[in-house]
Order: structure tokens, then C-alpha cells, then sequence
């Protein structure tokens, strides 16, 4: 048994947000459509004889006791009843609070890793239950599909077919929005005006060559309505030469989707924001065993 790995914890982008009713538990059914990306936190995973702890570098997110690859640790070896210990390292690189699914994306990490190292497997159907509990992001996150649809919280998943890799800019705004605000914000909208369910044309989101030129998401009209620059980033994200744009999850994060990297400096400058260039991934990276 080895006693160390490490694995690459994948940003994800949602080119389809749709929310639907929400339910008793105060939570709201979704239909997401996924996609993993190049950029992603580097996360390091040492099985010990006893103890827990996490080192978290490049960006705070918070004390050690609410960080959810903590808490995915923890739930691994209660499932498990296995290791005693474990030492977590994360080098951030997604940014926190964008809707990019950084903090789901460590733990998801580290529910892999574990797996990895683990005397008796659970295999990745069982960790997907694990991660339903730990966050709605979490199962796709765990798993190694590239491409996915989700509904539920997200727990539900149906690998879909590659749609290739492709160029993506993401506008890195200097304010983070909170999953409850957003939700918040749109139920307030919905109870005011009367919600009806909107039609989605899924077959269109199947190829490059046919997704929407705006990414729908259901979140992003009451986000940018609090915050306007959202608007700004996907307009700068067209004139740069975008054919797809749009708000990945709740927010901040705006990405834009292209055939040819675009210029970083130029973006930057008509966002005014930072920008972070990468792409879609065709396959996970495996978890890389420290012997």
C-alpha cells in the first residue's frame, strides 16, 4: 500500500444552468450541463497513523475546519472506517468564490485520492454518493466524465459526448457571490413576477458549432442586476471574439469560449478585470500514486 498521492482537482464551467422548483429541504432541483477545464488546484493527499490536518496555499479560503476537502476526508474514512490519518496539501489556482467549483473540486480530489490508496476501493459509484453529501458540485466533480448533464442537486448524472477541446478566457471579477445570495435573488424575482418554466433546446448544446452564442443560466440575470459589470465581461468577451459566453454557476466568474486563444492583455484591459486563459479537457487526469 502505497502512502501518498496526488491528483489534479479539474475547474468545472456550467454551459447550461437551468433551476427548477424549489424543494422542501429549501434546496432547488437543477438541470446542468458540465464541462471540466485544463486550469485546476494541484492537491496531495498523505495517508498517516493518526491526526488530520490540511494545508491550504496561494489563496485563503477560510479556517481549516470548514474547508471541504477536510470534510471530504472525513466522510471517506467514516465510510471506510479507513485511514486513521491523513495530511491534505492544496496549491490554489482556481479562484475562489467564481462558480468555477474550486472548493467541490478538492474534495472531490480527495475523495479520489483516498480511493486510490485505499486497501479496498469503494470505486467511483460509491465516492459520487459521497460527494451528494458533501456538495451539490461534488459527484460530477468526482467522476471522470468530461462532459455531463445533472439534475437533482446534481447528483444525478449522464456522461455525455465530448464536444472537444476548445479555448476558454474566464474574466476573474474582484467579488465573489455566494451560491444562497444568488438563489436568493432569483426565487425574489420568480416570486414577484411569476415564474413559468422555460424551454431548452438541449440538441444545440451537443457541438461548438451550435451552442448558444449567450450561455443560458438562470442565475445570471439576477446577479448581474446586483452586479452590472457581469454584463460588461461578456460584452468584452464577444468583441474579443468569443462565440459563447456567458456566467459559470452562480458567479463571479464569466468565461468565453473560443476557437483561438484571444488575447489575455487585451481582454484585461477592456474587462478591467483579471484574466485566466485555459481550455476544456477530452479526459481526466488519472490520480498519480507516490510509491
Amino acid at each position: 500500500m502505497s502512502a501518498m498521492a496526488r491528483v489534479t482537482a479539474h475547474a468545472k464551467l456550467n454551459l447550461l444552468l437551468h433551476v427548477l422548483d424549489r424543494r422542501a429541504d429549501g434546496y432547488h432541483d437543477i438541470a446542468t450541463w458540465l464541462i471540466r477545464l485544463a486550469l485546476g488546484d494541484d492537491v496531495a493527499v498523505r495517508v498517516t497513523a493518526g491526526g488530520r490536518s490540511i494545508e491550504c496555499r496561494g489563496a485563503d479560503v477560510g479556517p481549516p475546519e470548514r474547508n471541504l476537502a477536510l470534510r471530504a476526508a472525513v466522510a471517506y474514512a467514516e465510510a471506510a472506517r479507513w485511514p486513521d490519518g491523513f495530511a491534505i496539501r492544496i496549491d490554489k489556482r482556481v479562484p475562489v468564490g467564481g462558480g468555477l467549483g474550486g472548493g467541490s473540486a478538492d474534495a472531490a480530489a480527495v475523495l479520489r485520492a483516498l480511493d486510490a490508496l485505499a486497501p479496498q476501493p469503494m470505486g467511483e459509484d460509491r465516492l459520487i454518493e459521497i460527494g451528494a453529501g458533501l456538495g451539490s458540485d461534488v459527484p460530477y466533480l468526482v467522476s471522470t466524465d468530461p462532459v455531463a448533464f445533472a439534475t437533482g442537486r446534481g447528483e444525478y448524472l449522464l456522461a455525455m459526448p465530448p464536444l472537444g477541446e476548445a479555448h476558454v478566457a474566464l474574466v476573474c471579477p474582484p467579488f465573489g457571490v455566494a451560491t444562497g445570495e444568488a438563489y436568493a435573488w432569483l426565487d425574489a424575482d420568480r416570486d414577484a413576477a411569476g415564474w413559468q418554466p422555460k424551454a431548452i433546446r438541449y440538441d444545440d448544446l451537443f457541438a461548438w458549432t451550435s451552442f448558444p452564442r449567450e450561455v443560458p443560466n438562470d442565475l445570471e440575470p439576477p446577479v448581474s442586476r446586483r452586479h452590472p459589470e457581469i454584463a460588461r465581461y461578456i460584452q468584452a468577451l464577444f468583441d474579443a471574439g468569443a462565440h459563447s459566453a456567458g456566467m459559470s454557476g452562480s458567479g463571479s466568474t464569466v468565461f468565453g469560449v473560443f476557437d483561438a486563444s484571444p488575447d489575455a492583455a487585451a481582454l484585461e484591459r477592456a474587462a478591467l478585470a483579471p484574466v485566466l486563459l485555459t481550455h476544456t479537457l477530452v479526459r481526466i487526469d488519472d490520480v498519480h500514486v507516490i510509491d
